[in-house]
């Protein structure tokens, strides 16, 4: 059986939750997501987040041990090699938990959330590519509003990923997120077209 490994991507705050939460919710598919891999990878007492901890010391745990994602937030969106550094460390891991999901799924259709489809080179992984996008105006006053930032944080943020023009120009499906959720929801059904679903 050939299964159908849709590959959703975009960029940061452009309605990929949304998303992804119509195709479970509506549709029932499951849902395999990278940052819920990426989580786990650090998890505590993982040997990653030792290697983390080693390479920039203990300021980077919580007193509980656990990763401080926002320390960590303020390093690798600063500076590309240490943002690289991270990126080899946790992707084959990510990758290694997908293919494992992907194994043991019996379902017909699969959805593979990764923001970083492209620059962590998993789209191997997939069948098809949807990328979700809206405005540049859109995506930085969401990212603003959702993760209390300042324009120059979200501004690095977003210019921290692949353009969304990049990555909709490898897409097999776009989706516009620019106008009301319905019209949204409209392509998510096109695109997902007829295909049987269990």
């Amino acid at each position: 059986m050939t299964k159908r490994i849709i590959g959703l991507t975009g960029g940061i705050a452009t309605g990929k939750t949304t998303v992804t939460n119509y195709l479970a919710s509506t549709y029932n598919l499951p849902i395999l997501d990278a940052d819920i891999y990426a989580r786990e990878a650090v998890s505590l007492g993982s040997s990653i987040l030792g290697a983390i901890a080693q390479r920039y010391g203990e300021q980077i745990l919580l007193p509980d041990g656990s990763l401080n994602r926002q320390k960590l937030g303020e390093v690798i969106f600063n500076r590309q090699d240490e943002r690289n550094w991270i990126d080899n460390l946790i992707h084959p891991d990510v990758r290694d938990r997908f293919l494992k999901a992907i194994a043991q799924s019996s379902s017909k259709i699969l959805v593979l959330v990764v923001p970083l489809l492209f620059e962590a080179g998993m789209t191997d992984l997939v069948t098809e590519i949807w990328v979700v996008r809206c405005s540049q105006e859109q995506q930085l006053q969401r990212l603003i509003q959702r993760n209390h930032l300042n324009t120059e944080q979200a501004r690095v943020r977003i210019n921290s990923q692949l353009s969304i023009e990049e990555k909709a120009a490898h897409a097999d499906v776009v989706l516009d997120n620019s106008s009301t959720l319905e019209i949204l929801l409209k392509q998510v059904d096109a695109a997902l077209g007829t295909t049987n679903i269990d």
